[in-house]
């Protein structure tokens, strides 16, 4: 088995459809006043790929029952989805990353093509890594018999973003998989997959205020 890629809701790929035409065309009603450099100098038309849940780490929050404050599966399974990010591609190049934003409602209060809003563009290293990871993910996981489930893991008091491989389909207790990406806090390897539960516990040892390391 390998990864099994998850679908977007029709919302969160019109958001970012409508964001593409509207960066296109600065005229055109809604658009928006963001100008991404790498996203100026396109040529082509700009696609969408490799679409990801984005999930957020709050280390506010506090530890489920029955789990110790530190524990790595606690703070995961607490873990909640704000959004989706779409890498932009000018042909087969990533130039940027889209982000779409979860809209929080009592259930029935939005039609679900009012559940999401796009975020906003992204440059920077993480584009291009998150390809890296996905491309990493793919070789870690062929020939195994678990199915994983890629998303995205954001944990803003340790300045890190990772690919998050949560196992699916699998017979056997499986530990989630996570694989940092570039740059990644001090002392954490990116681009290497890690048992989630045993970097969250370490990173839950650590001062919030880290530096980043391109290692």
């Amino acid at each position: 088995m390998s990864m099994q890629l998850p679908q977007p809701p029709a919302a969160a790929l019109r958001a970012v459809l409508d964001a593409l035409g509207a960066f296109g065309d600065p005229d055109a009603p809604g658009a928006l006043p963001v100008r991404s450099p790498a996203m100026r100098r396109c040529i082509g038309p700009l696609t969408t790929a490799h679409p990801l849940p984005v999930h957020l780490l709050d280390p506010a929050l506090p530890p489920l029952p029955g789990m110790a404050p530190g524990d790595g599966t606690a703070q995961l399974s607490g873990a909640r989805r704000t959004g989706w990010r779409f890498l932009v591609k000018d042909g087969e190049e990533v130039v940027a990353a889209a982000d779409t934003r979860e809209l929080e409602a009592e259930p029935g209060e939005l039609a679900p093509s009012e559940a999401h809003v796009f975020s906003h563009f992204a440059e920077g290293p993480y584009p291009l890594a998150t390809l890296r990871a996905l491309q990493q993910a793919r070789l870690h996981t062929a020939g195994t018999p678990t199915t994983y489930l890629p998303r995205l893991l954001s944990v803003p008091a340790h300045y890190m973003t990772a690919l998050w491989l949560h196992p699916v389909l699998t017979a056997a207790p499986t530990p989630d998989l996570l694989i940092p990406l570039a740059p990644a806090p001090l002392g954490v390897t990116a681009h290497i997959p890690h048992h989630a539960e045993e970097l969250l516990a370490l990173l839950a040892l650590t001062s919030g205020a880290l530096l980043t390391s391109t290692a």
